[in-house]
């Protein structure tokens, strides 16, 4: 069974370690702020300027004026700093994110990821993705396996524009969590209850099942 979008956010979580600096991106990157575990001290960084933000509001705590990269309403906890986007930035393209966590529409074997634009589809802009991807050394993706239409999302060879070449080295689908070396896709983790026999018919590029792979618990 696929997994549910909360489900894939908490997985995303357990690749957090304490003390680390974390952007998430738009989409289901952001709701891995409601699974920080409760004993781990983790800041997450806004590309709009904000170093500590929290939980999802609820609507006691909403503050419209209170919102991340996406327009989205968040809240800041204990301890936040709030500053202006270019020194956000400057954080970014300094390397000083331990971890970030983006969607994209597609990955491919050699790291390649397309996230930013679907031709002849209207849509924001790059954002702050390609300065995410070009000053990070571990990022991972979170998105469904394959599209609505049924077609591989883990290709041999992107199709769509890139975002940033040879930088992707983790992704979880819906389906699995996998490791990209060598040119492959390393299958690390499977869904619960999701067969390894539909992994392999839902990724194109070239996959790699180990004899060791596991499944994931929650």
């Amino acid at each position: 069974m696929a997994l549910t979008r909360e489900q894939m956010a908490q997985r995303v979580a357990r690749e957090l370690k304490d003390g680390y600096y974390v952007n998430l991106g738009i989409g289901i990157p952001t709701l891995v702020a409601n699974y920080v575990p409760a004993d781990m001290d983790v800041m997450l960084q806004s590309e709009n300027g904000l170093l500590g933000m929290g939980e999802f509001p609820t609507e006691s705590t909403l503050d419209a004026d209170m919102i991340n990269a996406g327009k989205q309403t968040v809240t800041a906890r204990r301890g936040a700093s709030i500053f202006d986007s270019a020194q956000s930035f400057a954080m970014i393209r300094g390397g000083h994110v331990d971890l970030t966590v983006l969607g994209a529409f597609e990955v491919d074997v050699q790291g390649n990821i397309a996230s930013w634009m679907i031709p002849g589809k209207l849509v924001k802009g790059m954002g702050g993705a390609m300065d995410l991807v070009a000053g990070a050394d571990n990022i991972i993706v979170t998105m469904t396996h394959a599209s609505k239409d049924g077609e591989s999302k883990l290709l041999a060879q992107c199709s769509l524009p890139l975002t940033g070449a040879g930088c992707i080295r983790k992704v979880l689908t819906d389906l699995a969590y996998l490791e990209i070396e060598d040119g492959a896709f390393i299958l690390r983790e499977t869904a619960p209850g999701v067969s390894v026999e539909e992994i392999i018919e839902k990724t194109a590029g070239k996959l790699i099942v180990p004899d060791d792979v596991k499944e994931m618990t929650f």
